[in-house]
């Protein structure tokens, strides 16, 4: 299923795993992350730096980096989920690591960034970034699990810009805004 426009959404309740894919072949360091606020109200962030654990929570982990010093090619990050139950929300993020650093824009636009989200029953939603906005953090999609109904993966496709990846606050902001 595509999720293909912004604001496009499925159910993704009922799983026992879901597996999330980022795909791109641009010469540039993008990164898949998810930052996440729990029923309990905290917060975190699940990136190359901090990958995450799938048997505690935040049950979230990151395969690893790729496409490292802008390289082209066949690059895919993956990150498995294992549990829901303690998520109020996980946003799934792509950023230029470059372009972060320094704080200029990337061009999404420009990419052939590409996300699929699939569960273990065989389900995968594929959701194509819906946004010209210039900004070096993309939120690609949102896992919604505040209603008792099961969680949903909204297309949210818009970019902001970062400048440094020291303040979880700022990264809240374009998530928010």
């Amino acid at each position: 299923m595509e999720l293909k426009q912004k604001g496009a959404e499925a159910n993704v309740g009922g799983f026992k795993q879901l597996m999330v894919s980022m795909k791109w072949t641009t010469a540039a360091d993008f990164d898949l992350a998810a930052m996440y606020e729990a029923k309990d109200g905290k917060q975190g962030l699940i990136y190359f730096g901090e990958l995450g654990d799938l048997n505690a929570f935040p049950f979230m982990q990151l395969s690893g980096d790729e496409g490292v010093g802008d390289a082209g090619g066949d690059n895919e990050e993956t990150m498995r989920i294992t549990n829901l139950d303690d998520m109020k929300y996980v946003w799934l993020l792509c950023w230029d690591y470059g372009k972060v650093k320094d704080g200029t824009p990337a061009r999404f636009k420009d990419s052939d960034v590409s996300l699929s989200v699939a569960d273990d029953k065989g389900v995968s939603h594929d959701i194509n970034l819906d946004t010209g906005d210039m900004g070096n953090v993309a939120l690609l999609a949102t896992i919604d699990n505040a209603s008792p109904i099961g969680a949903k993966l909204i297309n949210t496709s818009k970019a902001g810009t970062l400048k440094g990846l020291q303040n979880l606050q700022e990264l809240m902001d374009i998530i928010q805004n």
